[in-house]
Order: structure tokens, then C-alpha cells, then sequence
């Protein structure tokens, strides 16, 4: 609006001056010329400014309501996804809570577990230790040593012994790796085809058949050994005289002695033992006796 009525007061301008410069008869011709043009700027002026200002003003609602109705639709969308977000956040607080409660539990009791084996070694190792006072009383020590060095001894002997069995577990391990390593050498698979490593695994099923059979010999010579060894220590305990516990059979003794009163009782029911036999044959034999007398 501001826009139009400055064009119409420009207009008006120009023409107040053209009036001026103008006189006489040319203004007298001119005049009805120029209200006739005026009049007609003006109907063009009045017919085409309303409708500029009612278009914009509908074209401004529409893009107002559809930017609101997006602004709708992304705060939905944002109100969702934060909705989503919330309930995922509460899904794992949950589940890290579950999992901490479990991780408390397995560690209590975890806890719990090594206490009792430590009170149960503690009671052990006093009881030991109470034995020991014991037969240390009973006893003279070695050789007339204080307790302070028969400790020390004993430690290092100890020591000593677990170094032993280490080497030895170790020398094993090591004799064992270096066995193995013999028997099955290292190889690669790369760059072979299928033929090769056909050849290959037959080799690898002909080593471990032959030493299946290895084993199945050496379990056969232990065996035996085995026996030799207890037919060995029967004959030495035979002839030291020394032989070994028979294995006793337990019994009851309540029902053996019920099973001999109910043999007694058996014996003194049965009267038919004491009566003759009436048969035909001993009625025979009898008569037969009676006429010879």
C-alpha cells in the first residue's frame, strides 16, 4: 500500500507541474484529455492494487500453516525419537544395574568360597601343627636341634624338594615337545593343490596308524610287566611268609542266628520222621519175617 500511494502522489506531482508550464488554450485542451487519462490511471489503480495485496496474503497463510505444519511434524518426530532415546538410556541402565548385581553376587560368592577353604586349610594346618607337637614330645628331635633350626631345615627341604619336582616336570615337558616334534615335522599348505594335500593327510594317517600301534604294543608290555611283578611279589611274600589279608565277608550275625532257630523249630515240627512206613513193600517184608520166625 505504501508503494502505491507514493506512485500516485508522484503522478500527482508531475502533473500539478505540467499545469503549471502549461497555459492558455493548450491547458483548456489538454485538461479534459489529461482528467480523462487521470480518471483511468486511477480505475487501473483501483482495480489492480486490492487484488496484489488479497494474493500475497493468502499465499502467506498457506506457507504460514505449512511451515507450521511442519514445525508440528519435526517436534513430533524430535519428541519421539528423544522418547526412544529415554527409553533405550533406561533399557541399559537396567541391564548394566542386572549386571553389576550379578557381578556382586559371583563375587560375594567367590569371596565366601576361598574364606571357608582358608578357615578349612588354617584348621588343617593347626591340627598338623598339634601333631607334630605331639610327637615331638613323645620323641627327641634330630639330633638335639631347636625348633627354630628343625623349621628352617625342614623349609629348606622342602624347597629344595618343590625346585626338584619343578626341573623335573620342566625336563619332561621339554623331552615330550621335542618328541612330538620329531614325530610330526613342521609343514606348510600354501601353493599346494588338492592332490598334494591328499598326499599329505595319507601320510599324516600312516604316522598315526603306526603309532596307535606303538601304543597299543608298549600298553601290552606294561601290562605284562605288571604282572610279572605281582607273580614277583607273591613269590617273595611266600617265601618271607608274609601273605596278604584275605578279604573277610561281612555277615549278620542276627540272621544267622534266626536262621538256626528256624532250622531247630523245622526239625522238631516234622513228626513224619518218626513214623514207620506203610507201604506195600514194607507190609511184605514184614510178613515175609513173621512166617519165617
Amino acid at each position: 500500500m505504501s508503494s502505491l500511494e507514493e506512485r500516485r502522489a508522484a503522478r500527482a506531482a508531475r502533473r500539478r507541474k505540467q499545469d503549471d508550464n502549461e497555459g492558455g488554450e493548450e491547458q483548456e485542451e489538454t485538461t479534459s484529455r489529461r482528467s480523462r487519462r487521470r480518471q483511468e490511471e486511477d480505475e487501473e489503480d483501483s482495480y489492480s492494487a486490492p487484488a496484489e495485496p488479497a494474493y500475497d496474503a493468502e499465499a502467506d497463510n498457506r506457507r504460514r500453516q505449512q511451515q507450521e505444519e511442519e514445525e508440528a511434524a519435526a517436534r513430533a518426530a524430535e519428541e519421539e525419537y528423544n522418547r526412544q532415546q529415554e527409553e533405550l538410556r533406561r533399557q541399559r541402565q537396567e541391564e548394566e544395574r542386572q549386571r553389576r548385581e550379578e557381578e556382586q553376587r559371583r563375587q560375594q560368592e567367590e569371596e565366601e568360597r576361598l574364606r571357608l577353604e582358608r578357615e578349612e586349610q588354617e584348621r588343617e594346618e593347626e591340627a598338623r601343627r598339634m601333631a607334630e607337637e605331639q610327637k615331638k614330645k613323645k620323641k627327641k628331635g634330630l639330633g638335639g636341634l631347636s625348633p627354630e633350626k628343625k623349621k628352617m631345615l625342614k623349609k629348606l627341604i622342602m624347597q629344595k624338594a618343590a625346585e626338584d619336582l619343578k626341573n623335573e616336570a620342566k625336563a619332561k615337558a621339554e623331552a615330550k615337545e621335542k618328541y612330538i616334534n620329531d614325530l610330526v615335522p613342521k609343514f606348510s599348505t600354501d601353493g599346494k593343490d588338492v592332490a598334494a594335500l591328499q598326499a599329505l593327510c595319507k601320510d599324516f594317517h600312516k604316522k598315526l596308524a603306526s603309532l596307535e600301534e606303538d601304543v597299543y604294543d608298549w600298553e601290552a608290555k606294561i601290562r605284562k610287566q605288571d604282572f610279572e611283578i605281582n607273580e614277583l611279589t607273591l613269590k617273595v611274600n611266600d617265601t618271607k611268609g608274609k601273605f596278604v589279608k584275605p578279604v573277610l565277608r561281612k555277615v549278620n550275625k542276627t540272621e544267622s542266628k534266626l536262621d538256626k532257630i528256624q532250622r531247630k523249630e523245622a526239625k522238631k515240627s516234622d513228626f513224619r520222621d518218626n513214623l514207620k512206613s506203610s507201604s506195600k513193600h514194607a507190609v511184605d517184608e514184614e510178613g515175609g519175617e513173621g512166617e519165617n520166625e
